[in-house]
């Protein structure tokens, strides 16, 4: 898997202080994507050991609030056990981080309930492991910058352990309480 970027002490990718990670590769090619340079899966540089550790280690502080996972597209099959190893260490290391997911897949899409080209051996895992999906492609024609943590009105803000407990998507509540501490439904 190759890296497009890493931001450290992101604000505007998910609540709170949060390390950014942006994976290469992406077959939806959304018209007017802010990250088009992200869809070859070859793009920017490999994820490496090293790598790892440097983003393991810029969530250590209490001021950071968690990891998110961007791209390119996090859930093409080709990257999704790479971002799964990620996240179980996360999880391992950092049980009061929260992990957030932005994919142009949609729920249905990533739960089997429509067909789409997200599944691989890695996908439920993944899913079941996030807090956050930010889920849909970007609609250029429903763009808003008024919106919190999305570029357009489509994309949903899905409480993941809900949603999975439901059967059906829930939406994220942007509640302070939320903010700081893992979801524990």
């Amino acid at each position: 898997m190759y890296l497009s970027a890493i931001k450290y002490c992101d604000i505007a990718n998910g609540p709170g202080v949060r390390t950014s990670v942006f994976v290469s590769g992406c077959t939806h090619r959304c018209p007017g994507c802010f990250n088009s340079e992200a869809w070859p899966f070859d793009h920017g540089e490999p994820y490496t050991r090293e790598t790892e550790e440097k983003i393991l280690e810029s969530l250590k502080p209490g001021f950071t609030a968690g990891l998110s996972l961007l791209g390119g597209e996090p859930f093409e099959p080709e990257n999704q056990g790479t971002v799964l190893t990620l996240v179980r260490k996360v999880r391992e290391l950092f049980p009061g981080k929260t992990v957030w997911c932005y994919s142009g897949y949609t729920w249905e899409e990533l739960t089997g309930k429509v067909v789409s080209r997200s599944e691989g051996k890695y996908r439920q895992e993944l899913l079941e492991s996030l807090d956050v999906l930010v889920d849909g492609e970007f609609i250029e024609a429903r763009k808003d910058i008024s919106l919190r943590f999305r570029g357009s009105d489509n994309q949903r803000l899905l409480d993941v352990p809900a949603s999975l407990k439901e059967g059906h998507p829930v939406l994220w509540r942007d509640d302070p309480h939320f903010e700081t501490h893992r979801w524990e439904g």
